[in-house]
């Protein structure tokens, strides 16, 4: 007796028929009996499938997905699709974002550092022993680090890691002449076409930068410092003119040696109090006093 009929008899359960796709004789990688082979019968869910061009369709069976290209991954353990030819799985994406954001923290910590004096002017840093400080690894300190020494605040040194700038009053004055050279033509030219509600919308970050400097930290000043600036910079719609505006800002802030690191309270707050006598001047439409405050404003700074 055939197998398929032994079955049948000792289970109730009918045996298979040559040539329906079921048993050996009639499945797709079947090599026994000697029924009519017959074409395998795309399922549903494959439908869509062929239409995919041939990496993209690997990489579809090996995440097990099924249906149009665009839905849903099937869930963890699903079955592959036999044309995976053994392929893993792609792998997921490392999270970029986390360790951006860890380095970001870092540069942040690093310009606080740096603006208050806390990395002294000369004095080479590692990126390993930084990165103890700090509690992370090497690699974002040193990611950092490099971005700072874009910016002129640190120099690379072969070996040993990054030694803080030491910037005296010449370099000082040269970046107080190059912030003049761009932001007064422009806040001039702005003094006759910003409407007065626009200057008024500013008065809040003007005291801030007040009360950031009463505090008498450089860190904290600066950074409101470069805020109120870059408000008024905005204004002009030039992306380009801000970014290049805030480099050189932010290069004069870096530290100093000499008499030039010594920056009081007092001169903070003198500074700060620009601010607002500027933007009373803009709102009130007088351009030649606001003339004169900038001109002052940025020798003060040479």
């Amino acid at each position: 007796m055939k197998q398929g009929a032994q079955d049948s008899a000792g289970t109730g359960i009918p045996g298979p028929r040559p040539g329906d796709g079921t048993g050996d004789s009639g499945g797709s990688g079947g090599t026994g009996g000697s029924g009519p082979r017959v074409p395998r019968q795309p399922r549903a869910e494959d439908v869509g499938r062929e239409r995919v061009p041939g990496a993209a369709r690997r990489a579809w069976d090996a995440e097990g997905v099924r249906g149009a290209p665009h839905d849903d991954p099937a869930p963890a353990g699903a079955v592959r699709g036999e044309h995976t030819h053994g392929e893993p799985p792609l792998p997921h994406p490392r999270p970029l974002v986390r360790r951006a954001s860890v380095r970001g923290q870092i540069l942040d910590a690093l310009r606080t550092a740096l603006v208050s004096g806390e990395l002294t002017p000369g004095e080479v840093y590692s990126a390993p022993a930084l990165g103890e400080r700090f509690g992370v690894s090497a690699t974002p300190v040193r990611e950092a680090m490099q971005q700072l020494a874009a910016e002129g605040a640190v120099e690379v040194v072969p070996n040993r890691g990054f030694r803080v700038i030491e910037r005296g009053a010449r370099e000082l004055a040269e970046l107080a002449e190059v912030r003049a050279l761009i932001e007064v033509p422009v806040i001039l030219r702005l003094a006759r076409t910003v409407p007065v509600e626009r200057w008024a919308e500013l008065r809040p970050l003007a005291e801030a930068t007040v009360r950031a400097a009463s505090s008498g930290c450089r860190a904290t000043y600066a950074d409101s410092d470069r805020a109120f600036h870059g408000a008024l910079l905005s204004l002009a719609g030039n992306g380009q003119l801000s970014r290049i505006a805030e480099d050189v800002h932010r290069r004069a802030q870096w530290p100093l040696v000499g008499a030039a690191s010594g920056a009081t309270r007092a001169g903070l707050v003198a500074e700060a109090v620009e601010h607002t006598a500027l933007l009373d001047a803009l709102i009130a439409r007088d351009p030649d006093t606001v003339r004169t405050l900038l001109h002052s404003h940025f020798a003060a700074q040479d």
